[in-house]
């Protein structure tokens, strides 16, 4: 447990892989990324392949608040061992004071007998290390430069391809990420999770809109690639495989997923390009720094994004989601709610049990009775979201993300 008076806190969940099964009894030695060898904490996974909060020395919040020569945030290595899985080292886990940070690994299943480590690890903070600068796109994408324009709609995809590398590398992998653990892991690297409400939710929907932008005019498959978008700040945005992400951003991506940007009369999100403010100046776009400080004069997201791309924009939001069973009924269900809606998503979260078992299976009847509402307050606890047993917009299409990784039924599809 951490002694000093400035601490964050970290969850860490472990899986066989990508496909939600937990790892339980998954031990874990957790160092200071410089003292690897000096073990601070030791922890062991519940049944959900999850651990209990874990308090961890961080320098204080301020150093987040304003462009500073102080690290906002101190680092840990996780030393991860589990019975017939391959052991792994996550070296650079970031913890900010006061905020939860949630770290997921996937241990691949052992097929060997010796005691191998697999080493994850994760770069600094593009608001702390110097990456290249974004180079200059429209922000509107015209026929002519992507060849054709395929999509007649935005639509939310189910996964993003990321090149791990500039377009041009052709030996960076290519990693397949849900879209909304994609937004959570960009944001996470982009901007600190210590900042108001408003500059999150801001420079998270640019985020979205960029990415749905690659998405909607096939940037790069137009190009003759075979992803859909590159963790390179130069090109777009950094995304980090095995990135901490942190509550206050999740929770956001998960309210929001489905939201940006647009211009009247222009079907495609915008290209809302940004950059630090600070040791990159972009005038034509938005500062990050100064979002947060729009943010601290209390303007809201919408009106720091006007600020900054003007008054014509709006928050537009997709209607097609894919890789759903069922879009979101339009209400929340809570105790006293029937019908189709209920009995749906029972099943789903009785599937997911089977999983993790902690969150108990219930009679699909469609009643939303109190076994429904103990049941997805299991759920919620599990990943990550307000424990109200109540199926709110986040979690109805949380249980939809969480139900389609555990059955692949999307593979099918």
């Amino acid at each position: 447990m951490a002694n000093g008076s400035n601490t964050g806190n970290l969850k860490i969940q472990i899986t066989n892989g990508n496909l939600y099964i937990p790892v339980a009894n998954a031990d874990i030695e957790i160092s200071y990324q410089g003292e690897p060898d000096k073990i601070i904490e030791k922890i062991t996974t519940d049944e959900n392949g999850m651990t209990e909060n874990i308090d961890l020395a961080s320098p204080p919040v301020e150093y987040s608040l304003e462009p500073s020569d102080n690290q906002p945030y101190a680092e840990y290595n996780l030393k991860v061992s589990a019975k017939n899985f391959d052991s792994q080292i996550v070296s650079g886990v970031q913890i900010f004071e006061d905020q939860q940070a949630i770290q997921n690994i996937e241990l691949t299943p052992s097929v060997s007998t010796e005691d191998l480590y697999n080493p994850t690890v994760i770069g600094p903070h593009t608001l702390w290390e110097q990456y290249p600068p974004k180079i200059a796109e429209s922000e509107i994408k015209t026929v002519a430069e992507t060849g054709e324009i395929v999509l007649s709609r935005v639509v939310i995809p189910e996964t993003i391809v990321v090149h791990d590398g500039v377009p041009s590398d052709t030996s960076a992998k290519n990693y397949y990420v849900s879209y909304k653990d994609y937004i959570k892991n960009v944001a996470s690297n982009e901007i600190y999770a210590t900042w108001p409400d408003a500059a999150l939710r801001a420079n998270i929907l640019a985020i979205m809109s960029i990415t749905l932008n690659r998405v909607y005019t096939e940037w790069y498959r137009g190009k003759g690639y075979d992803f859909t978008i590159t963790s390179s700040t130069a090109y777009d945005q950094k995304w980090a495989y095995g990135k901490t992400v942190y509550e206050s951003i999740s929770q956001i991506v998960d309210e929001q997923f489905a939201n940006y940007i647009a211009r009247p009369n222009i079907t495609q999100p915008l290209f809302t390009q940004y950059c630090d403010g600070k040791r990159v100046t972009c005038p034509n776009w938005m500062s990050q720094w100064g979002s947060k400080t729009l943010a601290d004069d209390g303007l809201s997201a919408i009106e720091i994004l006007r600020y900054y791309y003007g008054n014509s924009i709006y928050i537009n939001t997709s209607e097609t989601i894919s890789g759903i069973p069922s879009s979101y009924p339009g209400y929340n269900l809570t105790i006293g709610s029937s019908g189709d809606k209920v009995r749906q998503m029972q099943e789903q979260l009785n599937r997911i049990a089977q999983n993790y078992p902690a969150i108990g299976t219930i009679a699909v009847d469609g009643i939303y009775g109190q076994d429904t509402a103990n049941a997805v307050s299991n759920f919620q606890r599990v990943f990550d979201l307000p424990v109200t047993g109540v199926t709110d917009y986040r979690t109805w299409y949380k249980i939809s993300q969480i139900y389609v990784g555990v059955t692949k039924i999307a593979e099918n599809v």
